[in-house]
């Protein structure tokens, strides 16, 4: 997993609408990345939920705060629009930016062995490099935390 100091990696995501995109366009601002395993299912809807609600405090900050997984651009449209979220979210499919970051990882769920993604978060500086990592999150209190972090830039 890519860590404090580390250079945030150039790959091609794309965001709910489908349009490519890279996270050095926030270059410049810091930023909030979070991966997380799965669009519309209890941990990642809480999760999401949880960062729309602090959306005013993180852009009051100037921190855009995108959130990234292998799900299709359509699926994160309807999650985005079933649940009134105002986070970035951004499609990974092909598995890059996770790979990148180091979040895509070999699980374990009741003795089977399968690949998917950690969730986890990571604060980005002005400069592009990773300020603060937060490892396989819990997502109660979450958002709070990173908020908390922001504003100590």
């Amino acid at each position: 997993m890519l860590d404090v100091g580390n250079a945030v990696p150039e790959v091609v995501l794309k965001d709910a609408e489908g349009a490519d995109f890279t996270l050095s366009r926030y270059r410049g601002k810091p930023l909030v990345v979070y991966f997380y395993p799965k669009a519309d299912t209890p941990g990642c809807t809480n999760e999401a939920k949880d960062f729309t609600a602090l959306s005013a405090d993180f852009a009051a900050l100037g921190v855009p705060v995108v959130g990234i997984s292998k799900d299709k651009p359509a699926k994160l449209k309807k999650f985005a629009d079933k649940y009134g979220l105002t986070v970035t979210l951004a499609s990974d499919e092909p598995g890059e930016m996770c790979e990148a970051f180091g979040t895509w990882v070999e699980k374990s769920l009741y003795g089977r062995k399968y690949m998917g993604i950690e969730r986890a978060t990571f604060l980005v500086g002005t400069d592009g490099k990773i300020l603060r990592v937060w490892p396989k999150v819990k997502v109660k209190g979450h958002a709070v935390e990173v908020l908390e972090a922001a504003k100590a830039l």
